[in-house]
């Protein structure tokens, strides 16, 4: 990969800011993804990332952590945080920015334990596919300390699917419509395109169920998104 999200947020960090990401799916329209929300202040958040952040007890584990923003939070409230995220441009933000542990790593390849995980910013969507959600949340689960938790949030999508009458066209031969083939573009360059998965919170509950896991809600968004909580059955 080309780690062009990692490119973007050395830009915006260096001063060198002069236009967004792009990104599209295969049901939506290019969008642009503004960097300075990349960067946002606490204030800022969402109310699901809020709530996630005054949840988060003892030892953290920020995965996605992205520019670090959240992890940067949570260190202010002197809580004891490691963030980890595939792209090398976004840790080495990150530990400009001032995380103090930060490290480019794949969550399989996790192996440290934690009292709160959390997957933000659409944090299902690090599984890909359902097909591959239960070896994510295996992995999860094992990353646990004695009631630990994990908090992550997601959307349920299926509002995409309708149309002016309020009818869906999904094909229920296909796979799971929160399966997404995502697409980013930055500065005329095209990064490999990857899957990226939303879980509506029935379905995040019966693969929880799966494994051995509890999954509560914890909160609704405004716009078809939660927040849950998952924690050893």
């Amino acid at each position: 990969m080309k780690d062009l999200f990692g490119t973007a947020l050395l830009d915006y960090f260096n001063g060198n800011y002069s236009e967004d990401l792009i990104t599209s799916t295969q049901i939506s329209d290019e969008d642009a993804l503004p960097l300075p929300y990349l960067f946002r202040t606490h204030i800022e958040m969402p109310i699901l990332e809020k709530k996630a952040l005054k949840l988060a007890k003892g030892h953290i584990l920020d995965v996605g952590c992205g520019s670090g923003s959240h992890s940067l939070y949570l260190q202010e409230q002197n809580k004891t945080v490691k963030a980890i995220d595939i792209s090398k441009g976004a840790i080495q933000v990150a530990k400009k920015r001032g995380v103090l542990n930060a490290e480019q790593k794949a969550l399989l390849d996790e192996t440290n334990t934690f009292d709160t995980i959390l997957l933000l910013m659409n944090g299902t969507g690090i599984f890909q596919t359902l097909e591959d959600t239960p070896k994510y949340l295996k992995h999860l689960k094992s990353l646990l300390n004695e009631n630990g938790q994990i908090l992550v949030d997601s959307s349920d999508i299926k509002y995409m699917y309708q149309d002016e009458d309020g009818g869906l066209w999904i094909d229920t031969n296909s796979t799971y419509y929160g399966e997404l083939d995502y697409f980013l573009s930055y500065k005329n360059e095209k990064e490999v395109p990857m899957k990226w998965l939303y879980l509506d919170f029935k379905t995040l509950t019966e693969a929880c169920s799966k494994v051995g896991l509890n999954c509560e809600l914890i909160q609704e968004g405004h716009h078809f998104d939660y927040l849950a909580a998952l924690s050893i059955k």
